[in-house]
């Protein structure tokens, strides 16, 4: 199966757009194109029983960011501040870059 390419990339300020978190912004941690998910800084968070290992000493229930489906993400435009559909678009030196469909600025540096 073919590993598709996703609106979002890591470091990207995101909307969630379903779900107990629906409204909430957030960086994008990690991008998980073959489960097409994205984990979001504290966002969508779950608690894990864990036991006791080397590394962690105390084990006990530990919090952390669950994935998010990509489909229930959309992008923050930086220059108008709402989360918006983006589109792509060829520069032209060939250069391959994001663009916001609200406010047609570029979302890419």
């Amino acid at each position: 199966m073919a590993v598709a390419k996703l609106h979002v990339k890591k470091d990207d300020t995101v909307m969630i757009l379903a779900g107990k978190d629906k409204g909430k912004t957030g960086k994008v941690l990690r991008v998980l194109p073959e489960k097409q998910r994205v984990l979001v800084e504290n966002l969508n968070m779950i608690k894990r029983h864990t036991r006791p290992t080397q590394t962690n000493n105390e084990g006990g229930i530990i919090e952390k960011e669950a994935p998010v489906a990509i489909s229930n993400v959309q992008l923050v435009c930086s220059s108008c501040n709402k989360a918006a559909r983006t589109g792509q678009r060829v520069l032209d030196d060939g250069k391959k870059v994001r663009y916001c469909k609200k406010c047609n600025e570029i979302v890419d540096k």
